[in-house]
């Protein structure tokens, strides 16, 4: 399939699902998770600040690290490709549906409303004995760990980690969405981390076209309808042109 011919389905569609990975929020600044492992936390494996026994090791030095997470990315800015979306969903309406495995909200201040975040969200906690959900307080003021305000129990990151399940409303939002989708975009994501990764091939499996934007090849591409090499905002710019 041709770049026009992408174009033409993506106008065309009824019903959009899409995809997005760290590739969307790189040109915000925001490193992938691995990539934010420099300076003093250099040291550390992944596992060792984003798993369960971690946490219950050392909740404090979880926590200092979220904490620095979450003022990092309350400072960066949506971009180009987060607004091409808030647009895509404007224009799709009750259409269109996206997840992001992406933890930094940016869809959300770019006015995405249509969205599940499969892997949670940094500006978040969640308590530890009854489950709510609350927002972190201001970054610049925050001090780990914060308090529930239902039952005032200690809460933790309401993030997924590694060897934890996504949350299962959410996923099988997604996966619905995914079915039922005429065009699903997959933007940003390496193809390597499921159960998201296979969302697309969901809608490969309904006769719908996939289209990937990403500047390298994935472990989907071989799957894919459409792919579109380069960075994010520039691929969906090109997917949303008029001509």
């Amino acid at each position: 399939m041709t770049l026009a011919e992408a174009r033409a389905a993506l106008r065309a569609a009824r019903r959009v699902a899409v995809l997005t990975g760290a590739g969307v929020s790189a040109e915000s600044g925001i490193p992938t998770f691995r990539d934010a492992l420099s300076g003093h936390w250099a040291r550390f494996r992944p596992e060792d600040l984003a798993s369960p026994d971690a946490y219950r090791r050392d909740p404090e030095m979880v926590w200092q690290w979220y904490a620095g997470r979450y003022r990092d990315v309350s400072r960066a800015q949506p971009n180009g490709a987060h607004h091409l979306l808030a647009r895509l969903e404007r224009e799709k309406g009750e259409g269109f549906f996206l997840a992001t495995q992406n933890v930094d909200g940016l869809h959300v201040r770019a006015g995405s409303e249509r969205l599940v975040e499969l892997h949670g969200n940094l500006g978040t906690a969640r308590c530890e004995v009854c489950g709510a959900v609350a927002p972190l307080p201001d970054p610049e003021t925050f001090t780990p760990p914060p308090t529930c305000p239902v039952c005032s129990s200690r809460m933790r990151p309401n993030v997924v980690w590694f060897g934890e399940f996504l949350p299962q409303g959410a996923l099988e939002a997604a996966a619905q969405a995914f079915g039922e989708a005429d065009v699903a975009l997959v933007i940003g994501t390496s193809g390597q981390v499921y159960p998201a990764a296979g969302l697309a091939l969901e809608t490969r499996r309904a006769g719908g076209t996939v289209i990937e934007v990403n500047p390298d090849e994935t472990d989907l591409t071989p799957h894919m309808s459409c792919s579109v090499r380069d960075v994010a905002s520039r691929g969906l710019a090109a997917l949303m042109a008029e001509r």
